[in-house]
């Protein structure tokens, strides 16, 4: 074993937890990553790792650097931007990822981003397909379109 692995193995003994805590913090992740669109109370996240609140939010944040509600509101913003990409409107969208209100949807995805969810949606739309309609715009085609009927 090298001096690095050691100093690692070291470090990591010191600052993580042992590693059934940490598999109990993963299980908990885990649920918040399957049930980010219903209401999670830090008591029901808590008590799918088997820890107490208070225990659990310490060793979340040791384990991932964010209390759990940071996590799901992360969760959720990025949900929410895959769905913003879609055909939902942002009520639709603000619901459908689990929060309670529209403003605060718009606060928080702004504050995550720096745009705000209709900025975010204006960017991401999808043009629509060219079709022979859509050509008429364009003064060259009016111009082929003449002559053709010229010719004719």
């Amino acid at each position: 074993m090298t001096y690095y692995q050691q100093q690692f193995i070291s470090i990591r003994k010191t600052v993580f937890p042992k590693d059934y805590l940490c598999r109990q913090v993963i299980r908990a992740k885990k649920f918040i990553d399957n049930h980010f669109d219903n209401p999670i109370a830090l008591r029901d996240i808590a008590k799918e790792a088997y820890f107490s609140k208070f225990h659990f939010l310490r060793l979340f944040k040791l384990v991932y650097g964010k209390t759990p509600h940071q996590y799901l509101t992360e969760v959720r913003i990025e949900q929410a931007k895959k769905l913003l990409k879609t055909d939902l409107t942002i009520s639709e969208v603000c619901f459908a990822v689990g929060f309670d209100s529209v403003s605060s949807f718009k606060g928080l995805f702004k504050r995550y981003t720096n745009i705000t969810p209709t900025a975010y949606k204006s960017q991401h739309i999808h043009p629509q397909p060219i079709t022979q309609s859509s050509l008429r715009f364009l003064p060259y085609y009016l111009s082929l379109k003449k002559s053709n009927f010229q010719d004719t």
